[in-house]
């Protein structure tokens, strides 16, 4: 049988299990409990499908198995695994009515996402209809590229969970916290380093696909593209959540960069005073 369609079956079948996951419960973060671990099998799928001899393939199956580990741990600690739904789903339930959500559910949360899952992982398609293109500087400089970009979403991620462990220590003391979101270590460079250096990470990927083709521009780009305007979507969804809980995250949004890190601006009483000199 035919690897892409072997593939799509398996990503077909994911959707109706996590559409199913989602009725029964009424959980709707199922999705996001497979989100680390569905691109590993259709990366691995491609790979397996040259008998693992491939090279580039090999590469790109390792790159996203260590994405993978590392965002399943860090999900996994967080009590992702635990029935703990995303926050976001019942703010959205209580502005839909029953039906427009279980819309929403099965063609955004659940078709629109797995579909993502699986097009994220289509540089791996390309990879593998161009074997005969050899492994290269280029090749070699694009996943140090992604080990970096790992290294830099750990890191982020890690300055977060250290920030809330401190703040939930200091709140169960009876004290108020100095911070109530976290603004330093990459933080001070952008309010969601994180999702800057997973997005970053996709798009290294979709380039090791198009240095197979040796063309810069294919068609998977469509999936990088996506993902982006789906983080983007979320995080402006997400910062209306917390800007309603915390006036002070305004000043923050003023300040600091959403995605890309970048030098943080004077803080506004700062910049007044130097204005006024």
């Amino acid at each position: 049988m035919d690897i892409v369609v072997i593939v799509v079956g398996i990503a077909a079948g994911v959707s109706l299990v996590t559409w199913i996951a989602s009725l029964a419960t009424g959980d709707h973060s199922w999705v996001d409990r497979i989100w680390s671990i569905v691109p590993i099998v259709y990366v691995g799928a491609f790979w397996a499908a040259t008998g693992f001899t491939d090279p580039r393939l090999m590469i790109m199956s390792v790159l996203v198995l260590l994405w993978g580990a590392r965002l399943t741990f860090n999900f996994a600690r967080k009590g992702g695994y635990t029935g703990v739904e995303d926050y976001r789903w019942p703010i959205l339930r209580d502005r839909m009515s029953p039906a427009q959500f279980q819309v929403f559910n099965l063609l955004f949360i659940v078709i629109f996402q797995n579909a993502l899952l699986l097009l994220i992982a289509l540089p791996a398609l390309v990879a593998y209809e161009n074997q005969a293109a050899p492994i290269g500087p280029v090749d070699l400089l694009l996943a140090a590229l992604f080990l970096a970009l790992l290294v830099g979403e750990f890191v982020a991620d890690q300055q977060q969970w250290d920030f809330q462990k401190a703040k939930a220590a200091a709140i169960a003391a009876g004290q108020e916290p100095e911070q109530r979101f976290v603004t330093s270590g990459l933080w001070r460079f952008s309010r969601h380093p994180n999702f800057f250096f997973e997005q970053a990470q996709w798009w290294v990927l979709y380039l090791m696909g198009a240095v197979a083709l040796g063309a810069p521009l294919h068609w998977t780009i469509i999936g990088p593209v996506l993902l982006t305007a789906l983080f983007i979507g979320s995080t402006r969804f997400t910062e209306e959540i917390t800007a309603a809980k915390y006036p002070e995250y305004a000043e923050y949004q003023r300040r600091t960069s959403m995605l890309i890190p970048w030098i943080p601006r004077e803080p506004r009483a700062a910049a007044a005073d130097a204005a006024a000199s």
